[in-house]
């Protein structure tokens, strides 16, 4: 899906006419003033994504980067916590306990679990993103990036310096768990691919 959408970016007419310079430069200062330009490397843009398009396609990457970092540091924090053994009390289904699935490793945990329960995962993720995405004024038309669904964090009282260090420190976060949920799929698929993950019971 992800692809298809950035095929659709390229393949439209606008995505061909040259940006101006007026607009490029307009950009290039919105992705300075943008969380997550933190020391020791700013404006980190080496494929000069933030030149592609319009304004809109900028807040476009912008809302996939926050909602990959978020997905990264679920999926990375919850990898560690089932290879480590932690899981619900009671059973997932029929014959199926929590306790039996964390006795394997996170991925074959994945496979376990039965089609249905697969598909009520996928369609919660469906509709926290639908609802996201209905959240007022859409980011692509001026809005504000998207919000945690659930649970609601309310920040209306927070300074807006301080809001843009804990949107920096979201960003920082979830880009280490983008590393380092990759790094597991790799360890997991292809043995001694990351040697500082080689030899782990988890991998």
């Amino acid at each position: 899906m992800k692809t298809f959408t950035l095929l659709a970016l390229v393949g439209s007419t606008a995505a061909f006419a040259p940006a101006s310079q007026q607009g490029v430069s307009t950009q290039l200062a919105a992705l300075s003033d943008m969380a997550g330009s933190t020391n020791p490397i700013k404006n980190f843009d080496p494929l000069s994504l933030a030149t592609v398009g319009s304004d809109e396609t900028l807040a476009w990457f912008r809302a996939a980067e926050l909602k990959h970092s978020r997905v990264a540091m679920l999926a990375f924090s919850g990898y560690v916590v089932q290879a480590n053994g932690f899981h619900f009390p009671g059973d997932l289904a029929t014959g199926i306990s929590f306790e039996s699935l964390s006795s394997i490793k996170p991925f074959d945990a994945w496979e376990a679990v039965p089609d249905a329960g697969k598909a009520q995962i996928l369609g919660t993720i469906f509709i926290a993103e639908l609802a996201s995405e209905s959240q007022g004024t859409h980011y692509m038309k001026g809005g504000g990036t998207p919000e945690v669904v659930f649970p609601k964090f309310d920040f209306t009282g927070v300074d807006d310096a301080v809001m843009k260090t804990k949107k920096s420190r979201e960003l920082n976060n979830g880009r280490l768990a983008m590393i380092g949920i990759m790094s597991f799929i790799a360890a997991s698929n292809i043995p001694g691919s990351v040697p500082a993950l080689t030899g782990l019971p988890m991998f």
